[in-house]
């Protein structure tokens, strides 16, 4: 394995400078990235979905729980597998109560869904011991309209905004990510990212980048979104200072 070059700490400062020139331009590009997708346009959802949870039947709307977006993750599950998908389950394995935590103060609630019933969903979960709600679009056409179920006798097979050739295995299932905004009891469809675009998520930051409301952070584009949940002066509160489900 070929290691870096050995250099002098100043050869090593001189090379980190030029390297963080790129990066600041990588911050802005992102940034300017970041706004753009939160001007992106939204979708009225006027379907209803029905969703099965550990305590039974829920909506769509029931599954912000009360808060104003939700990101919503596809984890791949065919109703016929014993498990979930292996890099779907290594991705959740990273979502920590400390993400759901931070999300949850920015009014934003994460769930995953899979087309596996609950009955196999709900023992894998606590075997796994993972603090994030889990639902089952079992029975819906959920996976095949947000093109994570991939089958073409019931809506056209397109995946990352590209039909995909017919044949092979079907249904078949593949990752992604929904983001949804509620205002009152109505819900929209803001973003979904899927294949190499769900490498973008990570930290709880990240996620928020790909909301319609962002950081809430005072200096990001556009200036109309507000702050939500941030306190005054824009700095997020002391672990402790938290008042919520997963302080208690």
């Amino acid at each position: 394995m070929a290691l870096p070059e050995v250099v002098t700490r100043e050869e090593w400062t001189a090379a980190r400078k030029e390297l963080l020139v790129k990066e600041k331009e990588l911050t802005r590009a992102r940034d300017a990235l970041n706004a753009e997708r939160r001007r992106l346009p939204m979708v009225l959802v006027d379907k209803d979905y029905a969703f099965e949870g550990p305590d039974g039947e829920a909506s769509l709307l029931d599954l912000f729980g009360g808060r104003r977006q939700l990101i919503l993750g596809h984890t791949m599950w065919d109703p016929g597998w014993d498990r979930p998908c292996r890099s779907c389950s290594s991705g959740l394995a990273e979502i920590s109560v400390g993400h759901l935590r931070h999300l949850n103060e920015r009014d934003t609630t994460y769930v995953t869904v899979s087309r596996a019933p609950q009955s196999k969903i709900g023992p894998f979960k606590a075997e796994m011991g993972w603090p994030f709600p889990w639902y089952s679009s079992y029975g819906s056409d959920f996976n095949y309209d947000y093109h994570v179920t991939l089958d073409g006798s019931v809506t056209p097979e397109e995946y990352n905004y590209r039909p995909l050739p017919a044949g092979g295995d079907r249904p078949m299932e593949l990752p992604g990510m929904s983001f949804f905004l509620r205002d009152g009891d109505t819900v929209y469809h803001t973003y979904s990212a899927f294949a190499r675009g769900l490498e973008q998520v990570g930290g709880f930051y990240y996620f928020l980048d790909l909301t319609a409301l962002g950081r809430q952070e005072e200096w990001e584009e556009p200036k109309d979104r507000g702050t939500g949940g941030m306190p005054a002066g824009g700095l997020l509160p002391y672990p402790d200072e938290y008042d919520d489900e997963y302080s208690r």
